[in-house]
């Protein structure tokens, strides 16, 4: 309030969350009437921190941004992105949503990468083969190929999935983390949460979650856990088995260390 801050940019829930607990406990009552945009990118925001943030702030614009370091902003998320529809991209001329073996767009309604054309790195210091994986030219533009899978509508607008190399097969049926996620943390009691594949006999792979509880929650089980998430997941989305941490392990910009997340769901805890 002293400084009259009018933006501010994070990472994701990670940073967002305890500004939230903040505003909402020990800061409460803070004057914040200066800030007039929060600016999220590197993670996505969760509904649920959206929402306690903008209960807290009302007068501040909240932008829930996708990018990389590769292609800079490709777009902000649409007022309708949520647990009915996904988070949802309305993106420039530059983005397109293409078939990863041939750089096609795909059709409206298929799955594809993010893709970024324009002004993109001409590739990585002393490594070919990751810059022939990421960057294609194609109609004349230079293009490079996200990470990220997504679907495209007859309006252009994108929906993100996910990652793709963090994709859980399981049963022939595709699982995105991140989305399983969102479902978890819409949670009263979950502070934070990651999930990961972990071996099946049976589906090859089935949805392991690590969670971690806020303080002085009630204590939660699997079966509390799955029957949240049967109201805004499929069922075969569903976590089917959870382990409970202290603390979710993050880098210090808020990005999600899926490696510890499945080695510590697969031991069935940490060691």
């Amino acid at each position: 309030a002293r400084e009259r801050v009018t933006s501010v940019s994070l990472v994701g829930d990670a940073m967002l969350r305890p500004l939230v607990d903040a505003l909402g406990g020990p800061l409460k009552g803070t004057d914040c009437s200066s800030l007039f945009s929060v600016s999220s990118s590197g993670a996505i925001l969760s509904e649920t921190v959206r929402d306690q943030f903008a209960a807290l702030v009302p007068g501040a614009l909240l932008l829930n941004n996708f990018g990389s370091s590769e292609s800079g902003f490709n777009g902000t998320a649409t007022e309708d992105s949520g647990p009915d529809k996904g988070f949802r991209l309305r993106v420039n001329s530059r983005t397109a949503v293409v078939d990863p073996a041939t750089h096609e767009p795909v059709a409206a309604g298929g799955t594809g990468r993010i893709a970024l054309r324009g002004h993109v790195p001409l590739g990585y210091y002393n490594d070919p083969q990751k810059t022939a994986e990421t960057f294609f030219e194609a109609d004349g533009d230079r293009w490079v190929l996200l990470g990220d899978m997504a679907t495209v509508d007859a309006e252009g607008i994108v929906t993100v999935l996910g990652r793709g190399s963090q994709c859980i097969n399981s049963g022939g049926e595709k699982i995105y983390p991140e989305e399983v996620e969102q479902a978890l943390k819409a949670h009263p009691d979950v502070y934070d949460a990651l999930v990961a594949g972990v071996p099946d006999e049976r589906w090859g792979s089935r949805v392991a979650a690590v969670v971690q509880l806020r303080a002085g929650s009630a204590p939660l089980d699997l079966a509390g856990v799955q029957d949240h998430c049967r109201t805004r997941l499929a069922g075969y989305k569903i976590p089917r088995a959870v382990v409970f941490t202290d603390r979710i392990r993050r880098s210090p910009s808020g990005k999600a260390d899926y490696r510890w997340a499945k080695a510590v769901a697969a031991a069935g805890g940490e060691s």
